[in-house]
């Protein structure tokens, strides 16, 4: 067996869901990368705290996930937000804010490897996340949420769409990023 050329081979991944068929599901889509798992706010917050990974998966329903998502940018964990019934323009704009670095529906499992690997190799040569994310599912957030979706939020978006590199998520992780604090920057 040759081995993988998967970004994702050997990378250990929280992945917090309080659905146990999704975590197994994604157990399985990710069956390169050591999984490391919890089903409760409570479990993956002592997890976060006491490990380091190297992705963090979130759910935000049923987990606090978005509170989650405070402890893993502030551990430097990129993190991936998978929501099935909040997936509204309004927690997709908050978890842009709070600084995770994508936002994926559930219905989206089935491609998460392929996405996941994408995500990560764009995160790592510190190109923005988020431009693939909208890229690769336009027509799936423009489906659910409507064509005019963003004109709602217009000043975020506008701010949003003219400068990907420095939304306030990607700020927000850097104002906890180890090798910039110990510069003193």
């Amino acid at each position: 067996m040759e081995p993988s050329n998967s970004i994702l081979a050997g990378k250990k991944i929280l992945i917090v869901d309080d659905e146990r068929d999704i975590l197994e599901t994604i157990e399985d889509i990710l069956d390169e990368s050591k999984i490391d798992t919890a089903a409760d706010y409570e479990t993956a917050a002592l997890k976060i705290k006491n490990q380091s990974y190297d992705l963090a998966i979130l759910d935000i329903m049923g987990v606090n996930g978005l509170e989650l998502l405070d402890q893993t940018v502030a551990k430097e964990i990129p993190t991936v937000m998978l929501t099935a019934h909040a997936v509204n323009p309004d927690s997709l704009m908050t978890s842009i804010r709070k600084g995770a670095i994508a936002y994926l529906p559930k219905e989206t499992l089935s491609d998460l490897d392929e996405l996941l690997e994408r995500l990560l190799l764009a995160h790592n040569r510190g190109e923005p996340s988020w431009k693939l994310v909208f890229e690769e599912l336009a027509d799936y957030f423009n489906e659910r949420f409507g064509p005019d979706w963003k004109k709602k939020d217009h000043a975020f978006w506008n701010n949003f769409d003219r400068n990907y590199q420095v939304s306030r998520g990607i700020g927000e992780r850097l104002l906890h990023n180890r090798k910039i604090l110990d510069k003193g920057i």
